[in-house]
């Protein structure tokens, strides 16, 4: 029996159940929203007070707002380029950037035992700063504007990214590595298919932790002087005209926004580690191959 396809067969016999229990409770995922916004309308509705709106009239301004625009610019609202597009830009820049300067960090960092051992209470440091603390002295470097918001998501979101990558490349698994020595892999392809991959969960696991920090530190930076767009400027801005039911509606676009792109991120995990798989499959035929005929 080919040890390489007996391996196969055992993960693909492990992963099938666990393919099931997504579906189910993506199943499940949408009736239980539906009761809690209902709870959430009866609620409202019975107790009448304006600080409170139910979830139709803010769905209903939401649509009014940002979503009613020509199909020609996706049914998006000028109010929506001026609100959304900018605030996602920034985020996805800074966040960006943390994920490449993390993993390419943290890979450096967690290959070498020394390195790690040097760098580990820099890091634990840095990451224990509370972003927010470090906006004044941005605001002196930088000055306001995009600049500093983007480098205020970058600090905040780079340090989940970069310990999760340390410690992902750190545990590598030694066979692994063994088997990578048997195959003669150059440094580029140990870091491709052994590396990388055996890190990966770890990787994302940070990549997650990183992607709701971006969120929070995007609407943050838009909450300080000299911004003039962005969700966290119209939270500020409805707040003074004490038009609640503008901020309900940024606070529901911002969860939809953070639901959205963390199920994104899901998506390209799972493409990816599924990835993996094919690959460690391959690589162990390859070594069979190899010992076979040695």
């Amino acid at each position: 029996m080919d040890p390489g396809a007996a391996g196969g067969a055992v993960v693909t016999d492990v992963l099938a159940p666990g393919q099931a229990r997504p579906a189910l409770g993506a199943l499940l995922r949408w009736p239980v929203l539906a009761v809690a916004a209902g709870a959430w309308e009866v609620a409202a509705r019975t107790h009448g007070s304006v600080f409170f709106p139910p979830p139709s009239r803010i769905v209903r301004h939401m649509y009014d707002l940002w979503f009613s625009g020509p199909a020609s610019h996706l049914f998006l609202t000028d109010a929506a380029f001026d609100t959304i597009g900018p605030s996602l830009g920034r985020m996805l820049a800074g966040f960006m950037l943390a994920a490449v300067a993390g993993i390419a960090l943290g890979v450096a960092i967690g290959r070498s035992r020394r390195a790690y051992a040097l760098c580990d209470p820099v890091l634990q440091f840095a990451r224990a700063v509370p972003p927010p603390a470090l906006v004044p002295v941005l605001v002196v470097v930088l000055d306001f504007g995009a600049p500093m918001q983007i480098a205020s998501i970058l600090f905040s979101a780079v340090w989940p990214v970069l310990v999760n990558t340390a410690e992902g490349a750190r545990n590598t698994d030694p066979l692994r590595q063994e088997v990578a020595a048997v195959l003669r892999l150059t440094p580029a392809e140990r870091l491709r298919y052994v590396i990388l991959p055996s890190a990966l969960p770890r990787i994302f696991a940070g990549l997650r932790l990183s992607l709701s920090l971006a969120l929070i530190l995007m609407v943050f930076s838009e909450l300080l002087p000299g911004t003039e767009n962005g969700i966290g400027f119209t939270l500020t801005d409805a707040q003074s005209r004490s038009d609640l039911l503008t901020v309900w509606a940024a606070l529901v676009l911002l969860g939809a926004l953070g639901y959205l792109l963390n199920s994104a991120l899901l998506a390209i995990e799972r493409r990816l580690l599924g990835t993996r798989r094919t690959e460690e499959k391959g690589m162990r035929t390859d070594v069979w191959r190899g010992m076979w005929k040695a």
